[in-house]
């Protein structure tokens, strides 16, 4: 493994424009990163079996008919929080030694429309991000135009970033 000689100003200009800042400086061959795909499958078979990826399950919850989705969502920000404290309590750094940076935020009023836009394509397609591999996996064949539309979405977002404000 090299260490990649990426300046820490790229990563301090970067912490400012909302991206990634906790980007490993090791590089590793290609095969390196199947642990990701077996997670993702292994995420996505939990998704399945929970439920999650079902579009009834996600018209439940925007009729506020269950608290099925509530749940889950709810567990995973509790799980998040905690996480996050730890890390920052303990100090804890990734497995290579790398200290993990979270960086302070400031709220702008973007976030609400970002937030509003997203809920809508949530409520209407009985998907977001996570889950639309899982549903196309499970056969719902129709969710390749949800994807192919969040691709083109944030190819827009990219294009239009610059004269956006944030």
């Amino acid at each position: 493994m090299q260490i990649n000689t990426n300046s820490k100003k790229d990563l301090k200009l970067r912490e400012l424009d909302a991206m990634c800042v906790n980007e490993s400086e090791l590089e590793h061959k290609w095969y390196f990163n199947l642990k990701y795909l077996i997670v993702g499958i292994l995420f996505g078979i939990v998704f399945v079996k929970a439920e999650v990826i079902s579009w009834f399950r996600i018209q439940e919850m925007f009729r506020l008919q269950s608290f099925h989705m509530y749940g889950i969502i709810g567990s995973a920000v509790l799980v998040g929080m905690i996480s996050v404290f730890l890390i920052n309590k303990f100090n804890v750094k990734t497995i290579y030694g790398e200290s993990i940076v979270i960086p302070t935020k400031k709220f702008n009023k973007g976030q609400l429309y970002g937030g509003l836009l997203f809920g809508f394509g949530w409520a209407i397609t009985g998907a977001c991000p996570g889950p639309l591999y899982a549903q196309i996996g499970t056969g719902a064949t129709v969710i390749i135009i949800t994807l192919l539309s969040a691709i083109a979405g944030t190819w827009v977002y990219g294009l239009l970033r610059e004269k956006l404000s944030h």
